[in-house]
């Protein structure tokens, strides 16, 4: 009866799955994805007090998934939006309901405000929470909620209007008191006028878009022709991402670190700054590592930095939380960035940290409810650090795109004060129209040094097959000097990894101990093959060596070693060193945990092939190697080299993306370093250039083309 009762049972839960209409709340599996990390509460939901029925929740992904969390805790029901390609994703199964807004591109579902207010009108949502990005600062779309009756969990139109211009915003923070950059106050007309007003400033300075956000439409000019070509980048990026091409100019600052500052304010004039984060790992002005608090600020600083961006959150009329971002130079200078307007991506370190779930203040504050917090409420405890962990190849210019299903997938929730904000699961699809985030990793500890430690540890036992993601850069910067000291600013990546990152840079100690376990992964995988289970045939009984003589080949080193069995566990000598590996490890699951010398190791195991193929991801990076008999190697070494293909003469698709402008045909004569085509995935604009000189033989695609990655986009002769 077993097995009619269990495939029951299957097909019972796989229709809750897929019919919205009929789901009883979502499954735990989902809600445990974004389990909180801080051990204790400062502001606990209260049952008694009044809240909205139900709130339809504008976005999609980790945010979503997020946002339903708390809005369960407190008793509300949700509504998901969709569109079609997302109708299976994880935010929908969360949800009580679920409304399809359209289709794949976001301006024809997730930014489609005429569809979402027939989404609340259809569900009876009582209000609107919109998450970050899409629609989240969007003025129009505020009003006409509040025409309707409608919440929105967030400011008022006219906060959003002010704070969401670069130029009006920072009037309005130079009247509230608050450190600006120097700058030019207007609109930059041309590139030619970019060029003349960033002279004027003097370079360095950052062009960026008026309407801009996260990282979009910004680019750093150091000269006349970076300023030409960074107007015309940021200006297609501009509109793209925001609808609106506007750009500014201002001063640069070298050096500086990132660091932003919460803000939680309500609608009878309170306002409360809730710390900083420290956001100066960056790339392409887009975040990837955060924490909380900073290492860099003193206490006089924190609380200078904490009261200007409250007072612009009281000279605005600020009702919700927000975040004041800062720019601060070596001497603790601070200069106003920008306000964003929303809930930040961020945010989940400052709620570690604080015990302040930020969601339940913003419904609470939406609702009309004044803050029970004061400033004197609000402490320092322990330390968080944020990881963004992206579907993105982080060997290319430290992150270019990557799609694809995710085959395996396994977050590392077993171990403690970890923290999971996703919105995927195995079988979701990284798509190019979409954000590539695929979760947001948060630790937690006592200290920095133990918030460090654990991000390590959790990057180690997260399990991601079916796209690239950038685990192997996150895992490298967790643990390099300059980050440890905590010496780090805006410039971190390019100063430390000058020549881009090229993976985990093996120690000779390291080198020894990855031999060790490559070689024993190798020999249990060999022995188990030997093995006939329930059948004593005289291959399983045939004596074996008591030491094996190997050569593990990886990266490009050919380690010869020696292995020995003892017992349960493999004796390895390599280079001089010999090292232990406890092999009670399972080579049935993708983490094997073992004793390795004196250290217990967490390594993924991804591929077992023939040919004595072995694929494991080592302290972040994975490594592809081959591990052999010294007879083996000694006729593979017999072997042709196979030819290399020349690729100069070929302009190659670095990810998958859109085609959105070619400035070359067949014929032309193109120098190298020339622009001959630009790319856009998710949102973002590249720029490729010719390699050589020469004349243009063939142009492969056109704009609006879809490519793949290393897809041949222009051949030269």
């Amino acid at each position: 009866m077993a097995g009619p009762l269990l495939r029951r049972e299957y097909y019972r839960v796989l229709r809750r799955l897929l019919m919205p209409s009929t789901r009883q709340g979502p499954p735990t599996a989902v809600l445990s994805r974004v389990r909180h990390c801080s051990i204790y509460t400062a502001d606990p939901i209260k049952p008694e007090e009044p809240t909205f029925n139900k709130i339809l929740v504008a976005n999609r992904g980790e945010i979503a998934c997020r946002v339903m969390k708390t809005a369960r805790k407190m008793g509300i029901k949700t509504v998901a939006i969709h569109s079609d390609v997302d109708s299976n994703a994880p935010h929908v199964k969360m949800a009580d309901e679920a409304v399809c807004v359209g289709t794949a591109l976001a301006r024809d579902s997730y930014l489609r405000m005429d569809k979402i207010i027939e989404a609340i009108k259809q569900t009876g949502a009582q209000a609107v929470h919109p998450g970050y990005g899409f629609l989240s600062e969007n003025a129009e779309f505020v009003q006409k909620l509040e025409s309707l009756g409608v919440a929105f969990i967030g400011p008022n139109a006219a906060a959003i209007v002010g704070m969401g211009d670069k130029l009006e915003s920072k009037r309005l923070a130079m009247a509230a008191g608050v450190n600006t950059i120097p700058g030019f106050d207007g609109i930059v007309k041309d590139a030619e006028d970019c060029v003349k007003i960033s002279r004027d400033i003097g370079y360095p300075v950052m062009i960026k878009a008026s309407a801009g956000g996260g990282g979009k439409g910004m680019r750093i000019a150091w000269n006349d022709e970076e300023a030409r070509d960074g107007f015309k980048l940021s200006t297609m990026e501009a509109a793209s991402s925001f609808g609106d091409d506007r750009i500014l100019v201002e001063k640069f600052v070298d050096n500086p670190r990132h660091i932003e500052i919460q803000v939680l304010g309500d609608q009878h004039g309170n306002a409360i700054y809730l710390n900083e984060r420290e956001c100066s790992i960056q790339r392409r002005n887009q975040k990837v590592i955060e924490e909380a608090p900073s290492v860099f600020l003193d206490e006089a600083t924190r609380q200078a930095m904490g009261q200007q961006a409250v007072a612009l959150a009281k000279q605005i009329g600020y009702s919700s939380a927000g975040t004041v971002e800062f720019l601060v130079d070596s001497k603790k200078n601070f200069y106003f960035l920008e306000m964003n307007t929303r809930l930040q991506v961020e945010h989940p370190i400052t709620e570690c940290i604080t015990g302040v779930d930020l969601v339940h203040q913003m419904i609470r504050v939406a609702k009309g409810h004044a803050l029970r917090l004061s400033q004197k409420d609000v402490a320092i405890r322990g330390w968080a650090i944020e990881s963004r962990v992206y579907a993105e190849d982080p060997f290319k210019n430290f992150g270019l795109p990557s799609i694809g299903r995710l085959t395996k997938y396994q977050e590392p929730l077993h171990l403690p004060k970890v923290r999971c904000d996703s919105g995927v699961e195995e079988g979701s699809e990284i798509s190019i129209y979409y954000d590539p985030m695929i979760c947001k990793l948060v630790c937690y500890g006592d200290s920095r040094e133990e918030a460090i430690q654990r991000s390590t540890e959790a990057l180690d036992a997260y399990v991601i097959r079916g796209v690239t993601h950038n685990i192997p850069l996150l895992r490298d910067i967790l643990t390099e000097e300059r980050f440890v000291s905590g010496n780090i600013t805006t410039n971190y990546l390019p100063e430390v990894y000058p020549d881009g990152f090229k993976g985990k840079q093996v120690s000779p100690t390291e080198k020894v101990e990855l031999t060790a376990i490559l070689a024993s992964v190798y020999l249990k995988n060999e022995l188990r093959s030997r093995v006939f289970v329930n059948d004593h045939r005289s291959a399983g009984n045939a004596k074996l060596p008591d030491t094996w003589e190997l050569v593990v080949k990886f990266g490009e080193w050919n380690v010869p070693c020696s292995v020995r069995l003892s017992g349960n566990s493999y004796e390895v000598t390599a280079d001089g060193t010999t090292v232990i590996v406890d092999g009670q490890f399972d080579l049935a699951t993708p983490l094997i945990v073992a004793k390795v010398g004196n250290s217990h190791e967490t390594v993924q195991l991804i591929k077992l092939g023939s040919a004595g193929e072995v694929r494991i991801r080592y302290k972040g990076t994975a490594f592809q190697s081959q591990v052999l008999t010294q007879a083996a190697h000694a006729l593979l070494s017999l072997m042709p080299e196979k030819p290399k293909v020349d690729q100069s003469k070929q302009v190659l698709s670095p990810m998958p993306g859109l085609v959105k402008v070619i400035s070359c045909a067949p014929g032309d004569m193109v120098a190298e370093g020339q622009e001959l085509c630009v790319i856009e995935a998710m949102k973002m604009q590249n720029s490729l250039s010719a390699t050589a000189t020469g004349k243009v033989k063939a142009v492969n695609v056109k704009p609006g083309d879809t490519v793949e990655e290393e897809q041949v986009l222009v051949e030269l002769e």
